[in-house]
């Protein structure tokens, strides 16, 4: 198992890691200022926040971020909402950062084939995906998850705030629809973002993700590595 996931069971506060590449490294499709203040400002005030809603409660703090997602039910309810919020919102944020690269790409393999099986094609799931972008309502986020009820088919959800699809499917792949991810560059044009966004998607990353639905486990790497 990759040392990061041994590394975020030990006792400590969650710690927001560094992004996989330069501030600039999106240009000119996400720009360096919108990664600098998304990252090192928006999320590492989910990660604080988080911090500071389970210090009251020592025996979650070795819980990963997954965990906490997928048990809201056995965190008390006094610091539920902030646990499903701020959780929420660095678990989504830390995939969101991992699915996207320079040079983005394109499916392959078997994650390709169950695109075209889902959706048509792939250029037609993009058109899906964008449109559902669109939809939400406010802040959200639009992804292509795998549903764990066994269906087969891939399927394109959004979620309002910082909620994750975590419970009912494995997510694939995610796209950010916060204004903060977008503003600065594209003011109020989101279908243009998200039009834009496919020039940086990571689909190897994707690919991961869809081959190893409880893996090495994909979404405790999400978890982050722990400060002791």
């Amino acid at each position: 198992m990759d040392q990061n996931v041994n590394n975020a069971t030990q006792a400590g506060k969650h710690v927001l890691l560094p992004l996989p590449y330069d501030y600039a490294a999106l240009e000119p499709f996400i720009d360096a200022q919108t990664m600098t203040l998304h990252h090192d400002k928006h999320h590492q005030s989910y990660v604080d926040k988080l911090n500071e809603a389970l210090a009251q409660f020592p025996d979650l703090q070795s819980r990963s971020v997954p965990w906490l997602l997928r048990n809201l039910e056995s965190v008390p309810e006094q610091i539920r909402t902030a646990v499903r919020n701020n959780a929420g919102g660095h678990l989504n944020h830390t995939m969101f950062w991992k699915g996207m690269r320079p040079g983005g790409g394109s499916p392959s393999g078997s994650l390709a084939r169950a695109i075209d099986q889902s959706f048509g094609s792939f250029d037609q799931f993009k058109t899906k995906f964008d449109e559902a972008g669109v939809k939400v309502f406010g802040s959200g986020w639009v992804w292509l998850v795998r549903p764990r009820s066994g269906q087969g088919k891939l399927e394109i959800v959004s979620t309002p705030g910082h909620d994750t699809p975590l419970k009912t499917a494995q997510p694939i792949i995610v796209n950010d629809v916060w204004e903060h991810a977008y503003y600065l560059k594209y003011q109020n044009r989101r279908p243009e973002y998200l039009k834009t966004w496919w020039s940086v998607a990571n689909w190897d990353e994707a690919g991961r993700r869809f081959e190893n639905p409880e893996g090495p486990e994909l979404l405790e790497n999400v978890d982050s590595s722990r400060a002791s």
